[in-house]
């Protein structure tokens, strides 16, 4: 069991990550009694922490508003969670940051523990550099679209679309998405009557922020989930269906369900539908199979993938004859 001091800093850590827990909980996490419990809440308040009671089935202990609180109180993993995420440049795609993350890691490495740092510093590696994000998000900009997002205001901000074009968009903004290395608003958007994601690296937000609404409910699924099938559609702009003349396993297990679906097969051929920006594209993909193929659907395929071959037939006459 733990000692008085350090139970009572385990209690304070607990009631910082839940709203609100029992105290049977409590008691179970801390392997101590209820009526411990209840002697410890009424330290922490004589000490200065806010904390909240309510008696009853459904009551419990909650911190309450109003007063300071001390730094976080991190376990061991938490805290090197937190410092693996700040090393490994967590936020490579948000541009402004990083001066931000050298400042906080240099704090947390302050008031680690010393068997912590030495645990931080076996774990440090060397990363090969890469390009900045094409994508990267400006911190502030980021800030100001979850601010709106928290506070249900209207959201009005200047659009460049895929193909660049640009336009003036007024939206109930609901919820950033993060996917990959890119950021993504979903939003109500007001003038076309309906949901869309919009790239967070492409909108330039106008202030001041519209008047407050309330959210509306997905048609269906989370947030994260509708933006998936948002940018999917993306590259679903051309579709074909080809038959892959090779076993239905070994070619199941190349298709990913983002840009293809396997609909029927045996061991000898398979039918795949496939999913891409242009024909131009999946005549490209083809290759991958290094399989022999037949086009079914459209006939326009099949000139796409002769002017595929005939690319590759120049370019290695040129090779040849250098």
């Amino acid at each position: 069991m733990l000692d008085t001091s350090a139970r009572l800093l385990r209690l304070l850590s607990l009631l910082q990550t839940r709203k609100e827990w029992s105290g049977a909980d409590l008691a179970e996490r801390l392997n101590i009694t209820t009526r411990t419990v209840r002697r410890d809440v009424d330290r922490l308040r004589e000490l200065g922490y806010p904390v909240d009671g309510t008696v009853g089935v459904g009551g419990g202990y909650q911190l309450g508003a109003g007063a300071e609180m001390p730094p976080l109180l991190l376990d061991d993993q938490e805290v090197l969670a937190v410092a693996l995420g700040l090393g490994a440049g967590a936020t490579a795609s948000v541009a402004g940051l990083e001066e931000a993350g050298v400042r906080a890691m240099s704090k947390l490495r302050q008031v680690m523990p010393s068997r912590l740092r030495h645990r931080l510093d076996s774990l440090q590696v060397d990363a090969t550099p890469t390009r900045v994000p094409a994508s990267q998000v400006d911190a502030a900009v980021l800030s100001d679209v979850a601010a709106v997002c928290h506070r249900h205001e209207r959201l009005r901000f200047d659009y460049r679309a895929r193909d660049g074009a640009e336009s003036r968009r007024e939206v109930e903004p609901y919820r950033l998405v993060r996917s990959g290395l890119r950021w993504y608003l979903l939003a109500w958007d007001l003038s076309r009557d309906d949901w869309r994601s919009f790239r967070v690296d492409r909108l330039t937000p106008k202030i001041p922020t519209g008047p407050r609404f309330t959210p509306r409910d997905l048609p269906e699924g989370d947030a994260a989930a509708f933006v998936a099938r948002s940018i999917g559609s993306v590259y679903r702009q051309a579709t074909a269906r080809v038959r892959i003349h090779s076993p239905l396993e070994q070619v199941a297990e190349m298709v990913d369900s983002a840009w293809g679906e396997v609909e029927s097969g045996d061991v000898n051929s398979c039918e795949v539908a496939l999913f891409g920006q242009s024909l131009t594209s999946i005549a490209r993909w083809l290759y991958a199979f290094d399989a022999d193929f037949t086009v079914i659907s459209p006939a326009e395929l099949r000139d796409e993938c002769r002017d595929v071959a005939d690319y590759h037939l120049k370019v290695a006459e040129r090779y040849r004859n250098a």
